[in-house]
């Protein structure tokens, strides 16, 4: 509606107080250090609809990795972003999209889909880059997610293992919004089950990018060692 719209617009222009978001920072910086398994956590703030303001006061306060869920938005604020951070684009990618983000990315997270493990291969042969991927999976069977299902992620594996150009360095995952504690432990301990299955064959497995600003506590708790977090950096989002 033009009332969302014009709030959007609003929140993009005003962005958040640059003071709240270094405390948001160093708070969380300063309670996390390492997951069950001794792993450091490594935090990337998501940055979906935030300005590159305040993106640029979160990495002064110490944020050393940001996710971008929109091409458009990462090309658009591309130049803008400041104290060279690593770059993650964590949202569904359409295969049209590639181009923009080849050389650009240095970690792609939602590779849902054999199809476009074949064009990112075929994107980064081209440019000759070596591309770092994480295999998406769909832990929760959610019809609303993408994501290779569990029993066919091993198989998916080694198909995509195969193809030039492409370094798969691990796991994503979205846990489903629940209440019940015990279900989502139970599903991020599986993910981190499948993680350490992978990486016994493969010393190049290292990731697994689990856990939003909801649920980021007990996904570290199940061994997750990379987070994916706006709110809890930026505070709420207007829409």
């Amino acid at each position: 509606s033009r009332l969302l719209l014009l709030r959007k617009i609003r929140n993009q222009e005003q962005g958040q107080p640059a003071g709240m978001i270094e405390e948001n920072v160093k708070s969380l910086l300063g309670s996390l250090s390492v997951n069950p398994y001794g792993e450091k956590v490594t935090v990337v703030a998501a940055v979906k609809t935030q300005t590159p303001e305040d993106i640029n006061a979160a990495i002064r306060a110490g944020i050393t990795d940001i996710g971008d869920n929109r091409v458009q938005e990462f090309t658009q604020k591309y130049a803008a972003i400041e104290g060279n951070p690593k770059r993650h684009f964590i949202g569904r990618l359409q295969t049209n999209k590639i181009k923009y983000l080849i050389g650009k990315v240095d970690l792609y997270h939602s590779v849902d889909r054999i199809d476009l493990a074949e064009e990112l291969s075929l994107a980064g042969h081209k440019k000759g880059a070596s591309l770092n991927i994480l295999l998406q999976v769909n832990i929760g069977n959610e019809v609303t997610k993408g994501g290779f299902e569990f029993d066919k992620l091993f198989s998916a594996y080694e198909r995509i293992a195969a193809m030039p150009a492409l370094k798969i360095k691990g796991l994503m995952a979205m846990l489903p919004a629940s209440d019940d504690a015990a279900l989502l432990s139970s599903l991020a301990r599986k993910m981190r089950t499948a993680y350490d299955k992978l990486k016994d064959g493969d010393p190049g497995i290292s990731v697994l990018s689990m856990g939003m600003s909801g649920d980021y506590r007990l996904c570290i708790d199940a061994g997750s060692n990379m987070i994916r977090l706006g709110t809890a950096v930026f505070g709420k989002r207007d829409v």
